[in-house]
């Protein structure tokens, strides 16, 4: 594949995931990376299961001359790196060296470097419940013509935020062959909500949390307004796990 050209990433992805089709069912793949996942069926061990897998892919790349650098193959392992996180068999959890950095974060002193402290937890956001209602007044502090005063309400935040990060709960891998159910809040700043599952021992796990703070109009809607928004907001963004799929119950305040 051609350097340089605008459309070579995305021809890269779906040529590798056209090749690959035949075993996308344990070795998905995201452009030059595949993820083999195994596990126990018919009396053979998950070890022997993915043995198998392994063979299966690497005919598969042989006859299409597709090649591995064995520096960075992990082979056996019960967890591993994925985009930013690790995915085991547990579920996902956030890089503990990103973790470790929002954790040792100094208090900002100015917009940039407030900036840069949100941009990082951003991306981490997933993991936490009502995110845009913990930063609300940190983000107030970045609005127009806003001058730095950090109050109290923004170091509260701020080691709210932290903490949270640091405390981030495991997210199950979502199970399209288990019900999906959506819960929903409202408050008088931001609606959030998290999509989640019973696992195979019949605990409730999250799999995502989603939030975002209201905007002006927004607020001035009556309660049941908000609690209704959430809920599409809910939906939009969990669309991909619950559209053509099982039923799913929503739990939401105000119906």
């Amino acid at each position: 594949m051609p350097q340089g050209l605008k459309n070579a990433p995305a021809t890269f992805n779906r040529c590798v995931t056209h090749l690959l089709h035949s075993v996308r069912d344990f070795a998905p793949s995201y452009f030059d990376d595949v993820f083999i996942h195994s596990r126990a069926v018919d009396g053979k061990s998950e070890v022997e299961m993915h043995k198998e897998h392994l063979r299966r892919l690497f005919a598969l790349m042989r006859k299409h001359k597709l090649y591995a650098n064995l520096k960075k193959c992990i082979f056996g392992a019960s967890e591993i790196p994925v985009l930013g996180c690790l995915v085991g068999k547990n579920g996902v959890r956030p890089d503990p060296g990103k973790v470790r950095v929002i954790n040792e974060w100094p208090t900002p002193s100015n917009v940039k470097e407030l900036r840069k402290f949100l941009g990082l937890a951003m991306y981490l956001c997933k993991y936490v419940s009502n995110y845009a209602g913990k930063i609300r007044p940190l983000s107030q502090l970045l609005k127009k013509d806003a001058a730095w005063v950090w109050t109290a309400d923004c170091q509260q935040a701020f080691d709210a935020v932290k903490q949270s990060l640091t405390e981030s709960p495991i997210l199950a891998v979502a199970d399209q062959d288990r019900p999906f159910h959506v819960v929903c809040d409202a408050s008088d700043f931001a609606i959030g909500c998290a999509l989640m599952q019973h696992d195979h021992e019949g605990r409730d796990r999250v799999v995502y949390y989603q939030s975002r703070q209201l905007k002006p109009a927004e607020r001035n809607y009556p309660v049941h307004d908000k609690e209704l928004l959430a809920m599409k907001y809910a939906l939009a963004k969990f669309r991909v796990y619950l559209l053509g799929g099982r039923p799913f119950v929503v739990y939401t305040d105000h119906a």
